[in-house]
């Protein structure tokens, strides 16, 4: 009898207990600001598709190959990753100041909205409360190398660990700036369009998103956005409480939203891969060990 697959990471991964937490959206906004503070990726976004008009379906493009690539097969995967490196070698972008035109599959940019990504996702679901030891966050970074490959980076160009996720953003940073391509993001997230009816929603609940996703930004974003923020201590206690929040919410209904990956993946693999941070502090408890995060 064949074993059913795990997939590209398997339950036993940081990437599938945590990629199972609802702040996962929170970081993933969090993420589009930071992206578009890269000139060259922005334009290439903003040049190959309606941003105004279709935000919503990138977010959820994005959601879904994230989603794909941790909880469906190893085949699915591949496939998810074939389909978005096809996309990508399709499209050009120019550069207005010098008139260049570049692929958006340049591996600059595909290693800056990977990394952007990954630091989102930490940042906001360590601060958030999410548990996840010091060794547990090195091991998610060099797990998302995996991801890495999908879109068409080699594994050994990309960040192992979170002092080189550091490393590299202390690299780009001269890179960085605010362009109108980024202000015009930022409007987007800050006031995006809806139906008349879903405005109070909107100012009710999608504003808080889109601020803690902003607030939760590394001070050299918010210079170059120039927008204040509270001090980080507000913003981690705004984190947690929205954090708390949503975790109260029943794990079985999140989860029963489309397209119901992590549902897909228990269905196929047993009630025993149910993503959960206690898993974690399990494998902390047995495997880290007092001060090994800290000698390494």
């Amino acid at each position: 009898m064949t074993e059913p697959d795990p997939g590209l990471f398997g339950p036993s991964s940081v990437t599938w207990q945590l990629h199972g937490d609802p702040m996962m959206w929170v970081a993933g906004v969090r993420a589009l600001y930071l992206q578009a503070l890269h000139p060259r990726a922005v334009r290439g976004v903003m040049q190959n598709s309606d941003f105004r008009k279709d935000a919503w379906g990138r977010l959820m493009r994005t959601a879904g190959f994230v989603g794909t690539i941790t909880y469906g097969t190893a085949d699915a995967a591949e496939k998810a990753g074939a389909r978005v490196r096809k996309i990508h070698r399709l499209l050009k972008a120019t550069d207005p100041p010098s008139g260049e035109t570049y692929g958006v599959d340049e591996p600059e940019l595909l290693l800056w909205v990977h990394c952007a990504e990954v630091d989102s996702y930490l940042q906001v679901e360590r601060r958030s409360g999410y548990p996840l030891t010091d060794a547990q966050a090195d091991r998610y970074v060099d797990e998302h190398r995996t991801g890495a490959r999908l879109v068409g980076l080699d594994p050994a160009d990309v960040p192992a660990s979170t002092a080189q996720l550091a490393a590299y953003f202390a690299r780009i940073r001269p890179r960085l700036a605010s362009s109108p391509e980024a202000s015009d993001v930022d409007d987007f997230l800050r006031r995006p369009p809806v139906h008349p009816l879903l405005v109070p929603a909107r100012a009710v609940l999608w504003r808080r998103v889109a601020s803690l996703a902003y607030q939760s930004l590394p001070p050299f974003a918010h210079e170059l956005y120039g927008r204040p923020v509270p001090p980080t201590a507000t913003v981690d206690r705004r984190l947690r409480t929205t954090g708390t929040a949503l975790r109260a919410i029943p794990s079985r209904l999140r989860w029963q939203l489309p397209p119901g990956h992590i549902v897909n993946a228990m269905a196929r693999l047993g009630p025993g891969s149910r993503p959960t941070p206690y898993k974690l502090k399990r494998q902390a408890a047995i495997l880290d060990g007092p001060g090994r995060a800290q000698r390494q």
